[in-house]
């Protein structure tokens, strides 16, 4: 079994109220956690409204599994966040 932790780092400049944070970085849990081999959480900076951090983490039999799912998740994150995505670490196990 291979595992692969993403972390990412996301600003939301502007951001003013906890709603508004909900609302931009809406649907990542449920985006994402709707794959079996991907569990997600809202993982650091819950004190601050202009960001957040979340991670990710793949299990797979194959190590080239893990690396195609955590370069899947980069990119819709992307894609799909209204806020700037900023450091992203990528983890082994």
């Amino acid at each position: 079994m291979h595992i692969g932790i993403l972390t990412v780092s996301i600003s939301l400049p502007g951001c003013r109220s906890l709603k508004e944070k909900r609302q931009r970085m809406g649907g990542v849990h449920e985006r994402f956690g709707r794959n079996p081999a991907v569990a997600v959480c809202e993982s650091g900076e819950h004190d601050r409204l202009d960001a957040s951090e979340w991670s990710f983490v793949v299990a797979a039999h194959e190590s080239q599994k893990v690396d195609s799912l955590c370069s899947e998740i980069e990119e819709k994150l992307l894609k799909t966040v209204d806020g700037r995505v900023g450091e992203i670490i990528q983890q082994r196990l």
